[in-house]
């Protein structure tokens, strides 16, 4: 016979919506720390958890607190919007774009994938570029 330790107003079921969604949550926050070559230990210690519970948030064995996702996104250098992968808003009657995005687009976002001093760097060269070309 299974005793539960908890008291019953904290032991909570989870849904299966719920648990899927923590499995992708955890799932995007180790893409994104990989993306910005962070290791697991590095943004537990920069989070203040343990690098077990990170390891727990990111295969989706725990859930990440709700106060938690504000810091993991600081850290990722994300939005909260792009943590939770929230889909782009489109207007009612903007025409729908098919085929792969332009070029620049697709720069852009391989930048945003870059280590941020990298990302700086390149920040510095399109402001020169763009102000030469105010003044011209």
């Amino acid at each position: 016979m299974a005793v539960s330790l908890l008291p019953p107003s904290l032991a909570m079921t989870i849904s299966t919506v719920e648990r899927d969604f923590f499995i992708e949550l955890g799932a995007r926050i180790a893409a994104l720390r990989k993306a910005r070559n962070i290791t697991q230990v590095q943004l537990a210690e920069k989070l203040g958890i343990s690098q077990q519970t990170l390891q727990s948030y990111e295969c989706g064995r725990r859930r990440v607190p709700v106060s938690a996702m504000p810091a993991v996104a600081q850290h990722l250098e994300v939005s909260l919007d792009e943590l939770f992968d929230a889909p782009r808003k489109v207007a009612k009657n903007a025409p729908s774009k098919r085929g792969p995005a332009p070029k620049w687009q697709q720069q852009i976002e391989q930048i945003a994938t870059l280590p941020r001093a990298k990302q700086q760097v390149v920040m510095q060269m399109l402001d020169g570029l763009l102000a030469g070309s105010t003044a011209a």
